[in-house]
């Protein structure tokens, strides 16, 4: 049986995939604060496990200004998408579904 990918697996860090999956097309950002407000979780714990996400090379950030105001960009990379559809894939095998 193949493990699951425990950068994916921690709960919060599923959480943020599977948003940025399923809200963000190919190419498109999301602002942290819009990130944040969506899966209700504090600026420090979203920005630990983004980093965990990004070390990973899963997720990427962008930092840019609106003006004069910084603004916090955040995209699911293609190699996040791909580690994300096998990791569902996985997870519905273990539990004897299909997708």
């Amino acid at each position: 049986m193949t493990e699951l990918d425990p950068v994916i697996h921690a709960p919060a860090r599923l959480r943020i995939m599977t948003t940025l999956a399923e809200a963000l097309e190919e190419g498109d950002e999301i602002t942290f604060p819009l990130l944040q407000k969506l899966l209700d979780m504090t600026p420090g714990n979203l920005t630990t496990h983004l980093a965990k996400l990004e070390t990973a090379g899963y997720v990427e950030s962008t930092k840019t200004f609106a003006g004069r105001k910084p603004v916090t960009l955040v995209a699911i990379t293609p190699q996040g998408r791909a580690a994300f559809r096998a990791y569902r894939t996985q997870l519905l095998e273990l539990l004897g579904g299909s997708r």
